[in-house]
């Protein structure tokens, strides 16, 4: 219900990257899936307009915690968040994916009182999981991924947290997408 199409304070912004519904069970959950502008090549246009999206997620994010119901934000956040979320750190330390600048802004959605419900899981990991392997050089087989996919939970879509997952066996399948799924179980 209540289907709303692009990241609010975009007016003239022509890219399909957010859409929002509710969707009711025995309780109402908000939805949220987004896909998150890559960014490279950084500094540079690309850079600067997934900065700006990314405040204007930040502040739709807010708005939804003022509202105080269950809130899920999902999808290819295009941010590796920690060290931690990429087998090799040293190779992304140029990439728009994990400039400082791209991980404050999560920070700074995650700290208004979000959930990241992967690492909830799992939260002293000290690697991983992954939910991206390139193509390339058979990143999937020396479990070369990082971890760019992210479930945000509301602290009310928190309270209703059954369980969470990654899905990595869905890389292993024939003709599979470079992202696996994520995923979480709510008693909604």
């Amino acid at each position: 219900e209540d289907v709303r199409r692009g990241l609010p304070g975009g007016e003239g912004d022509e890219q399909a990257r957010y859409i929002e519904a509710t969707v009711t069970g025995s309780e109402a959950v908000r939805i949220a899936g987004l896909y998150l502008p890559n960014g490279n090549p950084a500094p540079g246009p690309k850079y600067n307009y997934k900065l700006a999206w990314m405040e204007r997620l930040r502040l739709r994010a807010a708005r939804f915690l003022a509202e105080e119901m269950p809130v899920v934000m999902l999808g290819d956040f295009n941010v590796i968040p920690e060290p931690r979320d990429a087998a090799h750190p040293k190779n992304w330390v140029s990439d728009a994916l994990f400039l400082p600048e791209s991980r404050a802004a999560l920070r700074r959605i995650v700290h208004q009182g979000w959930t990241d419900a992967i690492r909830i899981r799992d939260p002293w990991s000290a690697r991983g999981p992954f939910t991206f392997w390139d193509y390339q050089a058979g990143a999937f087989d020396r479990d070369d991924g990082i971890r760019i996919d992210h479930l945000l939970l509301s602290p009310q879509a928190a309270d209703l947290l059954i369980e969470t997952g990654v899905d990595r066996e869905a890389r292993a399948g024939e003709k599979p997408s470079d992202h696996v799924p994520v995923w979480v179980r709510l008693a909604a």
